[in-house]
């Protein structure tokens, strides 16, 4: 069974006032999600170790196989990008009660987190990805992954948020203004619910 590409949870134009356009959800979705998913499916097809495993499966037998770079790094962007579509809400940017309690508890307080979470977006350098995840002892933190690595491949801990911190998620939007992009989507596109959703 190939993989494909989910449809966005919101429409293209949905997020605009938000501060991400319909161009960059356009060219985002629909052109580097699909080359991702694209190009897992060619390297499933040709490789019979990898037939009828599930993403995670994947993500699992390809991390840190050389030979296998470019099927982890395409099987990690599909899963980044699956998370990172729920990551984002038309009406995002509001904490509720439960992941605010425990970003309070763990950070000192919400622009602890933020800070935290700015400051891993903004020091990735090159492409990769900004995560709150919450780790084995129960403590969320902040971290980073270059390219198309994550939590999951990591081990540090289950993905509560993600941001896509590649060039192409902000340059319609915010050129080369990463702060920029991570402060408004933090503050207005970040979907706090499902991150609490996350939390178990």
């Amino acid at each position: 069974m190939a993989f494909t590409l989910p449809d966005l949870p919101y429409s293209v134009s949905a997020l605009a006032e938000r501060g991400m356009s319909q161009e960059t959800l356009e060219l985002h979705h629909g052109k580097h999600h699909q080359a991702y998913v694209t190009a897992l499916n060619g390297f499933v097809e040709k490789n019979p170790d990898l037939e009828g495993k599930s993403l995670e499966e994947i993500i699992a037998l390809a991390n840190g196989k050389a030979d296998l770079a470019p099927v982890f790094n395409n099987a990690g962007q599909h899963w980044n990008h699956i998370h990172f579509w729920q990551a984002l809400a038309p009406n995002g940017g509001n904490i509720p009660g439960r992941l605010e309690a425990k970003i309070i508890e763990d950070f000192g307080s919400v622009d602890g987190f933020k800070d935290s979470f700015k400051t891993a977006a903004t020091t990735q350098f090159g492409s990769g990805w900004a995560w709150l995840i919450i780790g084995a002892d129960g403590k969320l933190k902040t971290t980073k992954t270059p390219n198309g690595s994550n939590p999951l491949a990591t081990g540090e801990g289950k993905a509560l948020l993600g941001l896509d911190v590649w060039e192409h998620s902000y340059y319609v939007d915010f050129r080369n203004r990463r702060p920029d992009y991570v402060s408004n989507f933090l503050d207005k596109l970040a979907n706090y619910e499902f991150a609490e959703a996350n939390l178990g």
